[in-house]
């Protein structure tokens, strides 16, 4: 990865290069346009992350001040470990960073952060059609051969 960019946490002066990656991300999943999350969900998002009775955190890789990715994570407890457990729920990058190491660079930290935590485990998933990125999660996790169901309600 290039040395000039740096894993930081979030600032709240970030929110519009952040919402922009935001944006992307949820495009890419297909929230967009009728679809898209409503404005108020994306600020209650990122109001969560500077609000210290939440377990959600967000990063940024940052270039400059160019923000170039982004990563969410969160703490949750275990009924199978006393210490929390991390979920990576969202890892993005700008077109431009893709290929570069930022979303490798993002996931370490979140991997630094949740250990600093206690955390010995951080998980994710993924759609099954982002080849990409499983090319990048396949070289960094390990493959714990659990299936993700859910039902939507």
């Amino acid at each position: 990865m290039n040395a000039d960019v740096r894993i930081r946490s979030a600032d709240r002066k970030d929110f519009d290069a952040w919402k922009v990656l935001w944006n992307g991300y949820n495009s890419f999943y297909g929230r967009q346009g009728e679809t898209a999350l409503p404005a108020a969900l994306t600020e209650l998002t990122w109001a969560r992350f500077f609000d210290a009775s939440e377990p959600m955190h967000a990063l940024v890789a940052d270039r400059g001040g160019e923000i170039l990715g982004l990563a969410h994570y969160l703490f949750h407890r275990s009924t199978i470990q006393a210490n929390p457990t991390c979920y990576l729920q969202d890892v993005f990058t700008s077109e431009a960073a893709r290929g570069q190491g930022v979303a490798r660079a993002l996931i370490h930290e979140v991997y630094c952060r949740a250990a600093a935590e206690g955390s010995s485990r951080v998980y994710w998933q993924t759609h099954e059609s982002n080849a990409t990125a499983m090319k990048l999660y396949d070289k960094i996790a390990d493959k714990p051969g659990f299936v993700v169901y859910r039902k939507l309600l």
